[in-house]
């Protein structure tokens, strides 16, 4: 299952779609046909019969249940554009970086005699191409959700809280739960 952070590069992927994905149901079929070759595979990918892929392939069924209809559009989206995705996460990495959306309590540790209670705060943040590079790495290696956002909490901390070494020299282990929500834009 995918986790937040998963979800959130999925989304800022979507938004840098140059084209929009086929919209008729045979031609989602016959994109999933180019990229899979055969229709077994496209069978096992949406999770129905080689028969029902082969019917939605000549148009002799136009309407899939939902819930098979759902699955054909997140195998479209998942393989759709793929060298545009690879060239925003690029640019994000090297030089754009990445800006994170989120609602959630963030929780530190801080020197004796300042507040280190966790509380909710709303927050839009524009991190530095290392950041991205450091989330796209980890996505890439099969990161749990716990890993990415520690490495977004790291670049909130500097950031945010601590404006770069300006300020809150003594504020470590920024943590980052109960997101409410969270969105990626690069």
């Amino acid at each position: 299952m995918a986790g937040e952070i998963d979800d959130a590069i999925e989304r800022a992927d979507r938004e840098g779609f140059t084209r929009q994905p086929p919209k008729t149901l045979q031609a989602r079929i016959n994109f999933l046909m180019k990229q899979l070759k055969t229709t077994r595979a496209v069978a096992e990918e949406i999770g129905v019969s080689q028969r029902s892929v082969e019917r939605y392939r000549k148009g002799e069924r136009k309407h899939p249940p939902k819930a098979i209809a759902e699955r054909i559009d997140a195998a479209v989206r998942a393989r759709w554009q793929p060298q545009v995705r690879k060239r925003r996460q690029r640019q994000a990495a090297t030089t754009g970086g990445i800006t994170v959306e989120t609602r959630a309590r963030f929780g530190y540790t801080a020197p004796i005699g300042t507040t280190d209670d966790g509380r909710f705060r709303r927050l839009t943040v524009h991190l530095p191409p290392q950041y991205a590079q450091r989330l796209f790495d980890a996505r890439q290696a099969g990161a749990g959700d716990q890993q990415m956002r520690q490495i977004i909490a790291e670049g909130l901390k500097d950031i945010y809280f601590q404006d770069g070494g300006a300020r809150a020299m003594g504020l470590s282990d920024v943590t980052l739960n109960d997101i409410d929500y969270l969105d990626l834009d690069y």
